[in-house]
């Protein structure tokens, strides 16, 4: 089990580099076409962004750790809750989702 949480960390962290290399193009395109540019404000909403992703991918690879090792064990007993299993499964995924959703809104405002 602490292979699948290492790896849904190294997962988030990804996430947040990724997110804030798209951040730093996105801004640094910004900058070159507005007259007034201002270089704190764009770090911050960088590092927002970034921590938006990153800290919804986290808390959800530490919470679909351990529901996935559930599923698995109760699969292993019983295969008809396969769709059960999945569906719980799925289901912190959509806070990643909901992560990157406020990252394009604050990279974007």
């Amino acid at each position: 089990m602490g292979k699948i949480v290492n790896t849904m960390l190294v997962f988030g962290i990804a996430l947040i580099a990724l997110s804030v290399i798209f951040g730093a193009v996105s801004a640094q395109e910004h900058e070159e076409t507005t007259e007034e540019a201002n270089p704190a404000g764009v770090g911050l909403k960088l590092i927002g962004a970034g921590l938006a992703v990153g800290l919804s991918g986290v808390g959800a690879g530490i919470g679909e750790a351990s529901i996935g090792a559930a599923a698995v064990g109760a699969m292993a007993e019983d295969p008809k809750m396969f769709g059960k299993g999945l569906l719980m499964t799925v289901i912190p995924e959509t806070i990643v989702i909901f992560g990157l959703l406020i990252a394009f809104m604050i990279i974007g405002s």
